[in-house]
């Protein structure tokens, strides 16, 4: 192997052919030229003696060996992400870039109202919201400061509970005027029911406290997005899983067997233990959750 060690733009082309699929794409996504990406991959298993792609009419194929570098590309990604959002709030005053992962309900439905506040008391933060129903690793730096529906678990992590939202079965009333108002949960089985898809930690926490009702419903319209699931509620296409909070926004929502099902999920904000300290996390981690305590049961 050459003892020089390879230049860190070498791994971040690399990842974006991985996630990517192509030298068209990753050059696209970095704003680079195809043959600099080209380049770049060639030099990288040079540099380290190691086929990264196999070629081929629908592109590039990672190997088994840069599978395993994957895991290491994207951790110095995301370092290098956390550098640049840690250089750029320096200083006492809260100034800078803030990185804040949430499930998809709450980054586009709960968050952005919060968000907007904060900007307003300090003009001089940026947000960074990365929507995902994955959870994203705090202890990586893939974010600084994390809003989830499933308890953090991490000795290295400041955590807070903020409370618990309650979820409830709920139908838009153009589709209750058509299809009927079930009386029972029995009678949900004539009814097209909206329900999820691939399985995530907020998910399999939904499962536990919904085995009986998935198992005696067939989900007509499955999806893994909940904004997905939630505009399915909203377009009338049947009787779906949404945040009773949420749900009062919208008059034409009406809840479905309040009295027969419900149940509540817990909020937990988390950050890294190490920003604490740092302005910018403390002011956005105080802001996040004061207002959430106001959307909490």
């Amino acid at each position: 192997m050459n003892k020089r060690e390879p230049d860190w733009s070498l791994y971040r082309s690399f990842l974006a052919v991985i996630r990517e699929g192509s030298l068209s794409g990753a050059a696209r996504s970095l704003g680079l030229t195809q043959p600099t990406i080209a380049r770049h991959i060639e030099a990288l298993e040079q540099s380290i003696g190691l086929e990264l792609f196999v070629r081929s009419q629908q592109g590039l194929s990672p190997t088994e060996g840069a599978l395993e570098l994957k895991p290491y590309a994207e951790s110095l990604a995301a370092t290098t992400a956390a550098m640049i959002r840690a250089a750029s709030g320096q200083g006492k005053a809260v100034k800078g870039a803030v990185r804040v992962s949430a499930s998809e309900i709450m980054g586009a439905e709960v968050l952005p109202f919060i968000l907007a506040g904060l900007r307003e008391r300090h003009p001089q933060l940026e947000i960074e919201l990365v929507l995902s129903n994955t959870v994203d690793n705090l202890l990586r730096r893939e974010a600084d400061i994390a809003v989830r529906m499933v308890e953090p678990v991490h000795e290295a992590l400041v955590i807070k509970r903020i409370g618990s939202v309650t979820v409830g079965l709920h139908a838009h009333r153009r589709y209750l005027e058509r299809a009927g108002r079930p009386r029972t949960l029995d009678a949900l089985q004539k009814h097209s029911m909206i329900g999820f898809d691939r399985e995530t930690p907020e998910i399999r926490s939904m499962r536990e406290r919904i085995q009986g009702l998935e198992q005696a419903v067939h989900f007509a319209f499955r999806t893994d997005s909940d904004i997905a699931q939630l505009m399915a509620i909203r377009a009338g296409f049947g009787i779906g899983f949404c945040q009773t909070a949420l749900a009062r926004r919208d008059p034409n929502l009406e809840r479905v067997l309040p009295g027969a099902f419900q149940f509540k999920l817990g909020v937990w904000l988390a950050m890294h233990e190490n920003l604490r300290s740092t302005p910018r996390c403390r002011a956005a981690f105080d802001g996040l959750a004061a207002g959430l305590v106001s959307h909490v049961d």
